[in-house]
């Protein structure tokens, strides 16, 4: 029984993750579903990208459809792995050097950093929230919160 409702849960979250947008995002059920329309087809893409939660890995190494200009690259990654505490620190004030070499791999323009800077401090919290326990989730966590931004969505 448990196991039906666990199911229905995953479902119903993957159904209202394809409604939310017209794209389902990327990951393997995107590249399964892909060139399919229609609801039936975006919630067993967004299910099947939920269960196998590979977005995260297509995000951050630039595979599975995740491609995009700002792909983060694996020196971002362990750059941020390694400096984890101090680029929280200079994230939760909206300026510092780790910051600045953050925006430096993500390849933020020099026009733009003061602006990724403020975002950042501004969702602080979404960024490092308690789910973010490592580098790759606070990388992709940040990603989705450039996405939102009519500036920065251009990095992502």
């Amino acid at each position: 029984m448990l196991k039906k409702l666990a199911l229905v849960a995953v479902v119903a979250l993957g159904s209202s993750a394809a409604f939310a947008d017209n794209d389902v995002g990327c990951g393997i059920g995107s590249q399964v579903w892909a060139g399919q329309s229609g609801k039936v087809p975006k919630i067993l893409a967004a299910t099947t990208n939920g269960l196998f939660a590979n977005q995260l890995f297509g995000i951050t190494f630039g595979t599975l459809g995740c491609s995009g200009t700002g792909t983060v690259t694996a020196q971002a990654v362990t750059f941020t792995n390694e400096n984890a505490e101090s680029l929280a620190r200079d994230m939760a004030v909206g300026q510092g050097e780790s910051l600045n070499v953050l925006a430096e791999l993500l390849n933020i323009q020099s026009q733009d950093k003061a602006r990724f800077f403020a975002v950042s401090k501004q969702n602080f919290s979404e960024i490092y929230s308690a789910e973010n326990q490592d580098s790759l989730q606070v990388l992709a966590s940040l990603q989705a919160v450039m996405a939102k931004d009519d500036v920065l969505k251009a990095y992502v």
